[in-house]
């Protein structure tokens, strides 16, 4: 079995390369694709070194799946491509999220709208990865009616500038800006473009992701996402509208019955999530679970995740391996 990786000397991409050795993904092959620019360099990771060819080259050599994440831009112009080698891409961009004929993916959600004839499958937002993991268990027992979430983003879900910017700043260095204030010592209540009706795209993205991966088109949902100065790990404030009455003890016991969430919920001790301790790891955390005392049926909690983990690399990793066990591979041989 041949797998790519296209954008592989990103961020995410480095990532993906440490969690497909974690977690021994099965391969023959490992092709790493990366920009112009970037040909011909030596990349070593825990499977060893490789050379970076160009996008065009790893097509030709026409892998069983391709793990994309190099832009939105790109995915459009190639993703297409190689799907149409029989090949299974799995988009970490936004280009192909909300096209009705691609499958929008947490496989511990809804792992059972990947199809075989699906070529394409979108790796959700990793704001959104975080938030659902969490609402639909409560969803599936007690319905969701309304939730207002602000989330506490950091510089690493902008990419590599973003991450040097905030080192320059806190170095007393001028740099290449990727925001247009500083971000040290700030807040910044934007995260991607400004959209006609007043929201961001990262805001939206939330809305419309979630929606679709829970299946509740109509789910009111309202978002503000803001970036802080935090080098890795997003965090989610989230409050929760039910159609039941809260029982928080069973809510605490759902959620910790949940592979992939961990509840870390002790205030007397001082114990809950932060992005400092979910680094590197591939849990959703969830804490600071209490009632809203404003009104009937509705809770807090505070969520926190590795962005560039569970939030990207691992859960497209995830994928890839749920087309493994669904069998979509037997006659890969054969292409």
């Amino acid at each position: 079995m041949r797998l790519a990786i296209i954008g592989a000397t990103g961020m995410v991409g480095r990532v993906m390369l440490k969690v497909l050795s974690e977690r021994r993904f099965p391969f023959d092959q490992l092709v790493l694709a990366a920009s112009e620019k970037s040909l011909g360099t030596q990349i070593s990771s825990p499977l060893g070194v490789h050379e970076v060819v160009s996008i065009r080259q790893a097509l030709d050599l026409r892998p069983d799946i391709a793990l994309f994440s190099a832009g939105g831009q790109i995915s459009a112009e190639w993703a297409p491509k190689f799907a149409e080698t029989g090949c299974y891409v799995v988009d970490n961009s936004s280009a192909w999220r909300m096209d009705e004929s691609c499958p929008l993916v947490v496989p511990e959600i809804n792992a059972d709208t990947l199809r075989p004839e699906s070529r394409i499958m979108a790796n959700p937002n990793c704001s959104t990865i975080q938030l659902v993991m969490v609402l639909y268990p409560i969803h599936m027992e007690y319905g969701l009616k309304r939730i207002v979430v602000s989330t506490y983003q950091s510089v690493s879900g902008t990419g590599k500038r973003a991450v040097q910017q905030l080192e320059n700043e806190r170095a007393n260095q001028q740099g290449e800006m990727a925001y247009p204030y500083p971000i040290d010592k700030n807040c910044l209540p934007h995260c991607d473009v400004f959209l006609e009706n007043g929201y961001t795209k990262e805001e939206m993205k939330l809305v419309n992701e979630s929606r679709k991966i829970m299946n509740l088109p109509e789910l009111a949902l309202t978002a503000t996402a803001v970036r802080v100065p935090v080098q890795g790990g997003h965090s989610e404030s989230v409050n929760i509208e039910l159609e039941k009455p809260v029982v928080i003890g069973d809510i605490r016991r759902r959620l910790s019955e949940i592979s992939g969430v961990k509840v870390v919920d002790n205030p007397d001790v001082n114990q809950y999530p932060m992005p400092k301790y979910a680094e590197g790891k591939d849990e959703v955390f969830v804490g600071r679970i209490r009632i809203d005392e404003s009104q009937p049926n509705t809770l807090n909690m505070w969520i926190v995740a590795d962005n560039l983990r569970k939030g990207a690399a691992t859960n497209a990793v995830q994928i890839a391996e749920a087309i493994i066990q669904k069998g979509y591979l037997t006659n890969a041989s054969t292409k």
